[in-house]
């Protein structure tokens, strides 16, 4: 029997607004928008990774959750862009850490809802 998880299917990010939130996801963003059954769930593609956006169901509380990180390429262009789309600013790309074959850099942003966006790239060492 197989007990290694072999991949992350989704994740559930809590929203107060769900339409509101398919804008700054969708076209800021600029993830694929993939279905939503009602007011309160929306689905999008990243990548092999499914995005659900709900509004808060049992625990859950806005704006306090775990933090996705997006891998982007050429990430001061890709904050900068989603800055002037209506993302909030939280911190600037930076340089996170070295590793063997690439440097690792770090920014933030948040969404509509105070959710906490991270983003990286995985710069190749020269």
């Amino acid at each position: 029997m197989q007990t290694k998880i072999s991949e992350i299917g989704q994740i559930a990010i809590t929203v107060s607004d769900v339409k509101q939130a398919m804008v700054f996801y969708r076209d800021v963003l600029k993830l694929d928008f993939l279905f939503s059954p009602s007011d309160e769930l929306a689905f999008f593609q990243c990548g092999p990774t499914r995005i659900m956006l709900s509004t808060p169901q049992g625990a859950g509380e806005i704006g306090k959750n775990s933090l996705i990180y997006f891998k982007v390429e050429n990430i001061e262009a890709f904050y900068e862009a989603v800055i002037q789309q209506g993302a909030a600013p939280e911190r600037e790309p930076q340089f996170a850490a070295p590793m063997p074959d690439h440097e690792l850099w770090i920014g933030f942003v948040r969404d509509p809802d105070g959710n906490l966006v991270g983003i990286m790239e995985e710069k190749r060492s020269n």
